[in-house]
């Protein structure tokens, strides 16, 4: 017999929710199993997901092939009715050791075990020490979102907010720092509403600045935040605290004040400028990325074009393009809809303006000095998450110094 296979789609909290569930189902003693962690941000994840399930079953024929995750959870009829799957597992019951204890036993027993995601009200800080790479661990502190932007399924899938305490981040920290890791990525769903369900109610703000003073940790990365929900004290760490990484990923997803106000979003264009200037005013190197989608209903040409000039406003270096797509159940899928073609186009658009915003970032760091965390001999990446070549090799997992000489269009070349 063999141990499971584990195939993981979407989110950088997916990937974690992966490398927690081979811990379980190893403790379990689950084997000769495919498991598949899908993602539901799009039609076409939910397409990939299918594909890929049918890709596995081909290579492991006599495999008990387990799907999971946001599509088995939102979906879970479409995943049962296939016939390479033997069992559907919600995103609750994923994290659960009686859920693979009762797959590694009686695997005949409840081929779809997805319960009400929207009745969960704790998230379990779950112990991992890192994966993808010796030199960055990343935790968890925060799943689900009380948020409904009309074009997104996610909630549903995730369920509402709710955050792991302070006290079990902090200490999974510095276990991580003690097993040699040299940068932490907090990760969640919503990840600026943490706090909002624990007593007191702190704010994420709060929770970073007592990771940095309890903690050794050499470097704090974030992930993926909401700018109109920062709260002062994390702009107090922008501003003072060096150990927190100079990069931020936004979701911004549009650039219009109609469509932003259609989508349901809490922010407007102006909003989202002020808090890119605000916080590079703090941290001069500070580097943005964004979520932006192309074609949202209704959207003209001319507010398109303002999702174009918002990348140059807010000074956006790594854009992530979503093409719309409709998910139904959401409000949006019942909008009127912009006509495929022009979508794909206006998607395109953004990606090349993406690609050459990654040039010119590129071109201005030649000559520059930089800290870079080794990922693998001959790749690291800078504070701002920039990916650097080097020809000698360097220490895996290791912060080292480096002058960057030059780059080849897709990241940078240093000694």
């Amino acid at each position: 017999m063999s141990a499971p296979v584990f195939a993981n789609h979407g989110c950088r909290l997916n990937a974690y929710e992966t490398e927690a569930m081979k811990e379980l189902s190893a403790q379990a003693g689950l084997e000769n199993a495919v498991v598949i962690n899908t993602c539901a941000v799009t039609a076409e994840a939910v397409r990939k997901a299918r594909q890929e399930i049918r890709k596995l079953r081909r290579a492991h024929p006599g495999a008990r092939l387990i799907v999971t995750g946001c599509a088995a959870q939102t979906e879970p009829e479409t995943f049962a009715a296939m016939d390479e799957v033997d069992a559907v597992i919600g995103n609750t019951e994923k994290m659960q050791p009686a859920t693979w204890a009762g797959l590694a036993g009686d695997f005949g027993t409840e081929p779809v075990q997805v319960d009400d995601i929207m009745s969960v009200t704790e998230t379990a800080g779950h112990l991992i020490d890192g994966f993808g790479t010796r030199s960055r661990a990343y935790v968890q502190v925060q799943n689900g979102c009380d948020h409904r932007c009309t074009f997104c399924i996610i909630p549903y899938g995730r369920g509402n907010s709710r955050s792991v305490p302070a006290g079990v981040v902090v200490d999974q920290i510095k276990r991580l720092v003690q097993r040699g890791y040299n940068e932490v990525v907090l990760t969640g769903v919503d990840l600026t509403s943490w706090g909002a369900d624990l007593p007191s109610e702190p704010r994420l703000g709060d929770l970073v600045m007592r990771i940095l003073k309890l903690t050794d940790v050499p470097r704090l990365r974030i992930s993926s935040i909401d700018s109109i929900e920062v709260d002062e004290n994390l702009m107090q760490a922008i501003a003072t605290e060096p150990r927190l990484m100079p990069h931020l990923h936004l979701s911004l997803q549009h650039g219009d004040d109609l469509i932003l106000k259609r989508m349901k979003r809490r922010h407007l264009r102006d909003d989202a400028i002020r808090f890119a200037q605000d916080a590079r005013a703090l941290r001069p190197d500070m580097t943005f990325g964004a979520d932006i989608i192309a074609g949202f209903p209704t959207e003209t040409e001319t507010q398109f074009e303002n999702s174009l000039a918002l990348v140059e406003d807010c000074g956006l270096t790594w854009l992530h393009v979503f093409p719309y797509s409709p998910r139904p159940g959401t409000p949006a899928a019942r909008m009127p809809q912009v006509h495929g073609p022009a979508i794909k186009e206006r998607a395109a658009r953004l990606r090349a303006l993406g690609a050459e915003q990654v040039t010119r970032h590129l071109a201005a760091q030649i000559g520059a000095e930089h800290k870079v965390l080794m990922e693998n001999p001959h790749m690291g990446r800078t504070e701002q998450f920039t990916e650097v070549s080097f020809t000698a090799p360097k220490p895996e997992g290791q912060i080292v110094s480096a002058r960057v000489t030059g780059t080849d269009g897709a990241q940078l070349i240093a000694v």
